[in-house]
Parts: structure tokens; C-alpha cells; sequence
């Protein structure tokens, strides 16, 4: 910045502050937006504002702009409180700087505008990709916290496992849902597999594709595959795109294909039925003895 235009501002500091303040309308939404006290708005105003004039005076990026923005990305502030406030700041210091000069040519202007640019501008940038590095490192967790959530593999009893699919499938889920597939099947010695595609809204060639994929994965390490949760349209659906899945068993609900997986690792469901005369009879017996 202008050494001149900048011991102006600098001397004013305190006028140009007031002005801030008074005239920034937007400050009033943050209360709303961003659920924040006055004191703590007021202190963040003012704190924002040492940042600022802290960078002009520092020739650039600051210890204090860093940890600045560190901390309302970690509270949560909107973006437009930082990009808002700073336009604010803009306008009222190019303006104030024009009032306090008897200089009235366009040249000098110009040389005003491009000066104040030149301080406010690498802010705005600074904080800008520093919220935005923020979000994209935030969305990135969330996408693989989701990423687990989306394909687990759950044991029932021992050598049953079931993966239930909720949500449409595409070729990077797909890839997903075969990794863990395997790795689940290994890890908990899997002697079936229930795949339930109950939550699946559309099954189409491209699905169909992957499922004969996981299911060809988990026959080759040993275990067997049953497709679960195939509904009357997804069965037409099927049908009609000429989809081969007799190479492992189906079933139309997770109930069936359990009972079917039962059969397979040699066990079976029995009843135990409770005979209540039998049961008051030998209460009596022991009673009377």
C-alpha cells in the first residue's frame, strides 16, 4: 500500500472503525445465522478489525489473520461475515481516504482504488482458501465416515454374515462394497453371505453386474453367496433385462435366505414348546412333596 495512503489510514483508524461499525448492516445477520452472542460478536468485530489493520501495517498474511481465521472456522462463522465485512471495509476506506484528500483527478483515483485493492484483496484470498481448504478437508471425512456406514458387513451367528445395500450402487460404491465384502468374509470366516438388497431402488444391468462380481469374489475364497430382498419389480426388472442370476441362490427376504443359509452350514430352527398343564403338575408335585 501507498505509504501515504497508508499513514492516513493508520491515523484515522479509530474514525474509520466507527464507520465499520455503524455501517455494516451484515454484521447484525451473523447473530441470527451463526447463533452468537453481542459480546462475543462485539469482541470478534473488533478483533477482526486489529487483523485487518494489522496486515497493512505488517505488509501481508500475519500470525494473527492465521489464527484468526482458525478460530471461526472452528466456531463455525459463515464465510460471508469475513467477505462481506471485508467489501464493507473497502468501500468505507476508499471513501474515507477520498473525503481527508483535496486530490480530485481520476488518475489519483485510480491510484487510490489500486492501492486499497492491493492491501484488501490478499486477505480476502487468504481467508477465502483458508475456509475452503477447511470444508474440503471436513467433506472428505464425512465422505469416507459415510463411505464405512455404506456397505457393512454384519455377523450373525458364526459362518453367517449379511451385507445390507441401502441407497443406489455406482462403480465406486461397487468397488467398496467388494473390498469389504472380502475382507469381512476372511476376517470372520464366512461360510454364507447374505447380500440384502432390500434398500436398493433400482436394480439395472450395471447393478446386476456388480452383485454377480461380489458374489463371484466370495464363491472364490470359499464361501457361498445368497442374493436376498429381490422384490416382484426388481424380479420383473430383472427378467425383462436378461439378467442371469442362477449362478447363486435368490430369495425374496432376508428371513428366507437365514433359513437358507441355516440349511447350508447343517443347522435348522426347532421350537420349543412350553406344556402349561404339564408344567402346573409338576409345580404341584414338588409343592405337595
Amino acid at each position: 500500500m501507498d505509504k501515504v495512503l497508508q499513514q492516513i489510514v493508520l491515523e484515522n483508524r479509530t474514525e474509520i472503525t466507527e464507520q465499520w461499525l455503524s455501517l455494516n448492516n451484515d454484521l447484525e445477520n451473523i447473530r441470527r445465522v451463526a447463533d452468537v452472542t453481542n459480546q462475543l460478536l462485539d469482541t470478534t468485530n473488533k478483533e477482526f478489525l486489529d487483523v485487518i489493520f494489522g496486515s497493512v501495517e505488517k505488509k501481508g498474511k500475519t500470525a494473527e489473520l492465521a489464527n484468526f481465521s482458525e478460530r471461526l472456522i472452528k466456531l463455525g462463522w459463515p464465510l460471508n461475515y469475513i467477505t462481506n465485512g471485508l467489501q464493507s471495509f473497502r468501500r468505507i476506506t476508499i471513501n474515507f481516504i477520498l473525503e481527508k484528500s483535496e486530490e480530485t483527478s481520476r488518475e489519483y483515483f485510480s491510484g487510490v482504488l489500486e492501492s486499497v485493492d492491493r492491501w484488501i484483496d490478499p486477505v480476502i484470498n487468504y481467508l477465502v482458501s483458508e475456509y475452503s481448504g477447511s470444508w474440503e478437508h471436513t467433506v472428505a471425512l464425512q465422505k469416507i465416515a459415510l463411505q464405512e456406514l455404506s456397505a457393512p458387513l454384519i455377523p450373525v451367528i458364526d459362518g453367517i454374515t449379511v451385507m445390507p445395500l441401502i441407497g443406489t450402487i455406482d462403480t465406486e460404491r461397487a468397488k467398496l462394497i467388494m473390498e469389504n465384502l472380502l475382507d469381512g468374509t476372511m476376517k470372520h470366516n464366512s461360510e454364507v453371505v447374505l447380500i440384502d438388497i432390500t434398500g436398493v431402488p433400482v436394480v439395472d444391468t450395471m447393478v446386476a453386474h456388480h452383485i454377480i462380481q461380489a458374489a463371484e469374489a466370495v464363491r472364490l475364497v470359499g464361501a457361498t453367496c445368497i442374493l436376498v430382498g429381490i422384490r416382484p419389480e426388481i424380479a420383473q426388472t430383472i427378467v425383462n433385462l436378461g439378467i442371469d442370476l442362477s449362478r447363486f441362490p435368490t430369495k425374496s427376504s432376508l428371513r428366507k435366505g437365514f433359513n437358507a443359509a441355516l440349511q447350508l452350514t447343517g443347522r435348522t430352527i426347532s421350537t420349543i414348546k412350553n406344556e402349561e398343564k404339564e408344567i402346573e403338575q409338576i409345580i404341584d408335585s414338588l409343592s405337595k412333596g
